[in-house]
């Protein structure tokens, strides 16, 4: 069999056996398999791939390496067209909960199958997030990231540092305009239009509401208003605590 020289740089490390990171790793195959098999064998996903380099030429993810060759392997660092926007799997509901709370366009179910994560983050140019390697290496995909954060406010600070969203400082205008249910942007409404619908307490200490116009939750600058700005503190200035 031919063998080839793989190098990974970056945080694609993050993604190989931990006996193999930061260091070349001699891979074996047969004449038929390309780059983007190879590479995936080794549990990096083709949508964590930027550019590919063979004996310090830019190859193709579909070349078939000669044997002998060095292969190296760089991150992507590009962004999607018009901005970052998601499709999360089943078990990241509290990062998207996050995301939308930050007013980012993040779609979430508890129940979506597979292959229709794959079908939306394609057919809507969205960036699938998962924990599942293996998800992420279906070939219709074009934008996905591995989490690697088993933490929720960990994966929050992950993803805005992977597709550079600047945390907001203070009040922000994206901010807190999209239903953590459903995704949909809010509509401001009057006090008295939700009177009925509100506790005591939130009668007498909360006068500005949102209502999201698809699923009727209303919504107002409580506690978990003050737990994300905590949380982008810390985010911004690791070492500052949040509840």
């Amino acid at each position: 069999m031919a063998s080839a020289q793989f190098v990974f740089y970056a945080e694609l490390n993050d993604l190989l056996p931990a006996t193999q990171r930061g260091m070349p790793c001699v891979v074996e195959y047969a004449s038929h398999q390309t780059l983007k098999h190879l590479i995936e064998a080794l549990g990096v996903p083709h949508v964590e791939v930027g550019s590919i380099l063979v004996d310090g030429k830019v190859a193709s993810p579909s070349l078939r390496p000669a044997d002998g060759s060095r292969v190296e392997v760089f991150p992507d660092h590009s962004l999607p067209p018009g901005g970052p926007r998601f499709v999360l799997d089943n078990h990241l509901g509290r990062l998207a909960a996050y995301l939308r709370m930050l007013g980012l366009d993040t779609l979430y179910r508890n129940d979506y199958h597979d292959q229709e994560l794959a079908q939306v983050a394609s057919q809507e140019e969205r960036v699938l997030l998962t924990r599942d390697r293996r998800l992420l290496m279906r070939k219709v995909l074009l934008f996905g990231y591995c989490i690697r954060h088993l933490e929720p406010p960990e994966q929050l600070a992950e993803v805005l540092s992977r597709y550079q969203i600047l945390p907001p400082a203070g009040e922000s205008a994206q901010a807190f305009q999209r239903c953590l249910r459903c995704n949909t942007l809010l509509q401001p409404v009057s006090k008295q239009s939700v009177l009925e619908r509100l506790q005591p307490l939130t009668r007498l200490y909360y006068n500005e509401f949102h209502i999201c116009p698809s699923c009727d939750q209303v919504y107002w600058k409580g506690s978990h208003v003050e737990h994300m700005q905590a949380m982008l503190r810390e985010i911004r200035n690791p070492g500052a605590e949040y509840n």
